[in-house]
């Protein structure tokens, strides 16, 4: 799955950095040109909702977009409350990965949504 997230990202004219694991997303710092971060809500090493906590505590806000295989109200109840730019249930279309991320980048460029 993260293959191919790289790759339609890329598909789409974006870069991305790759993390297998959570720990291994927690040792990166450095935000200064990221649009949003796209997490898994269930890594092999913790949760993406834990990531995103930590994030925050650090100060961090970047926006986030959840992605999970195992969909329950619940699920997704917590990761539309927490903000999150899009909730994607696996398998997604390629549009839904890119719809959320383009309305981000046009606002962060100052372009209108």
């Amino acid at each position: 799955m993260l293959r191919s997230v790289g790759r339609i990202l890329r598909q789409f004219g974006y870069g991305s950095l790759l993390f297998p694991t959570a720990s291994a997303f927690e040792n990166h710092a450095d935000f200064d040109q990221v649009i949003c971060v796209l997490l898994d809500i269930n890594l092999g090493d913790g949760s993406g909702f834990e990531v995103r906590r930590g994030l925050k505590v650090a100060g961090n806000n970047v926006p986030v977009i959840y992605m999970t295989g195992n969909d329950s109200p619940l699920i997704r109840e917590t990761a539309l409350q927490s903000g999150c730019l899009a909730y994607l249930v696996k398998p997604f279309s390629a549009k839904s990965l890119i719809e959320p991320i383009e309305r981000r980048s046009s606002t962060q460029t100052g372009y209108p949504p």
